[in-house]
């Protein structure tokens, strides 16, 4: 039997310390729920509520701008989900897209056998051992029943083309969506005229039938990716290539909030390197289930792209007029999730704290990033003068960005609500207003309250979403 893990001091602690908290948190607000839920939900799949889809269009919009709006040198894609089975064939999904699976023998219950107790910390190539069961004493977590030797667990999810059902029309929901740069690489460098080092970004819904999906929505059956291909000359220029985007990607997480100390890199054993990698280094976060990959940036070599020109006859080979060469180039990729992205951010955002007695939770999300920029609140709502005001307010803030009003309780409750759910800014209307037009703008971080003039509270909150970026 191996040793337990032990315990690093060094270890920081999780922003949220039980899980339990965000996910409360999340279907009190409206962030996330439970697919299918009035039918008893479907495991591993969920919905993104009002203020959840608003949070991850912003993570996914502030991704995009990184990669692409800010870059001259990657062009963006959106692949179809269904592609060729031979893709997947090339590919090595297929053959090799695989986790170990256990069944226990008494409740039946399946599991990954990476995530076992006891397992945790085991080697790649002491989990492909088949006796693996019987040299860890593993046992079933749910009723300490007997397991199975470890079989391999295709994670693709199939289904038919075309109105007959056999081996001829299967095809494959996608389980990443890289493979659409890879084949539509010659398409992309010779439309966009790009010249070689270039990438290609995607962000998409992809697929995986997960033996053990969980912790809420880091793992998930159904979700979306935000990938980047970087094409590069061969040899060296991969390793520049990955050395010079492995810091940008960890620096992106901090840029929009992440605690730098929650944040780690991990490189991976050479037993544990997928079958086209020469190199991945992963972007690890404290989650409260311990530290888990937010992102991995990868040397691909020319596996994909050999691959593909073998398999379809298609020449793939890259010309440089400048130096009159030929040849396939290296790939270097960063692949983060936007789903797992958006949890890290609402976890890390996550505060409590006790003011005037009363405990207060708010969330401090990045302005780029929170759901509501602003909400504009009536400190009297029966006061059909405030109300319109408000509403004048409210219409010239949503020219430019996401803004909402509330007037279902008093303005301390008011004030509360838009703090847990990390709206930046409260300006509100009060009995002033109507005769010196200016209104309080209220920091969700500080606290603190500035009177502004009404015709200056949209300047004054785009300057403060400036600021922040800086």
């Amino acid at each position: 039997m191996t040793d337990s893990p032990v315990h690093d001091p060094n270890d920081v602690a999780a922003a949220v310390p039980d899980l339990e908290t965000i996910v409360s948190l999340s279907k009190r607000r409206g962030f996330v729920f439970q697919s299918s839920e009035i039918y008893g939900g479907i495991n591993a799949v969920w919905d993104y509520g009002p203020l959840g889809v608003e949070l991850k269009n912003n993570v996914k919009r502030a991704w995009w701008k990184s990669m692409v709006q800010e870059r001259d040198d990657i062009v963006g894609l959106d692949a179809g989900i269904l592609m060729h089975p031979q893709v997947w064939v090339t590919s090595g999904h297929v053959g090799s897209f695989s986790d170990p699976l256990v069944e226990c023998g008494t409740c039946r219950r399946r599991y990954r056998l990476d995530e076992l107790p006891g397992a945790e910390g085991l080697s790649v190539t002491d989990l492909a051992d088949p006796t693996v069961i019987e040299r860890f004493r593993l046992i079933c977590p749910n009723d300490g029943g007997p397991l199975s030797a470890p079989r391999r667990f295709n994670l693709m999810f199939q289904t038919f083309m075309g109105p007959v059902q056999d081996d001829a029309s299967i095809v494959y929901f996608r389980p990443e969506t890289a493979q659409g740069s890879y084949v539509n690489f010659k398409n992309i460098q010779q439309s966009s005229r790009k010249k070689i080092p270039f990438g290609i970004a995607q962000i998409g819904k992809s697929f995986r039938n997960e033996i053990s999906p969980g912790n809420f929505v880091f793992r998930m059956r159904e979700f979306e990716q935000m990938e980047m291909q970087y094409f590069v000359r061969p040899g060296d220029a991969a390793t520049a290539a990955f050395d010079d985007w492995l810091p940008r990607r960890l620096a992106w997480y901090g840029q929009y909030g992440v605690a730098p100390e929650r944040l780690r890199l991990r490189e991976h054993a050479k037993d544990e390197l997928a079958h086209y990698a020469r190199k991945a280094v992963d972007v690890e976060y404290r989650f409260p289930f311990g530290w888990k990959e937010l992102e991995g940036v990868h040397n691909r070599g020319d596996f994909d792209l050999s691959r593909h020109a073998a398999a379809s006859g298609e020449n793939l080979e890259y010309f440089d007029p400048a130096t009159e060469e030929h040849f396939i180039p290296w790939i270097v990729e960063t692949a983060a999730g936007a789903d797992r992205a958006a949890f890290t951010f609402l976890i890390d955002a996550y505060r409590e704290e006790e003011v005037r007695g009363e405990r207060r939770v708010s969330l401090s999300l990045h302005p780029d990033l929170a759901p509501y920029k602003v909400a504009v609140l009536p400190l009297l709502k029966k006061r059909p003068e405030i109300v319109e005001l408000c509403h004048r307010i409210l219409a010239d803030l949503k020219r430019d960005l996401m803004a909402v009003y509330d007037d279902t309780a008093a303005i301390g409750k008011l004030y509360r609500r838009q703090d847990e759910i990390g709206t930046p800014w409260c300006v509100t209307v009060d009995v002033d207003s109507l005769e010196d037009m200016a209104v309080t703008v209220r920091d969700r971080d500080t606290m603190t309250q500035e009177r502004i003039p009404v015709d200056g509270v949209k300047r004054a909150i785009l300057d403060r979403m400036e600021s922040a970026r800086s």
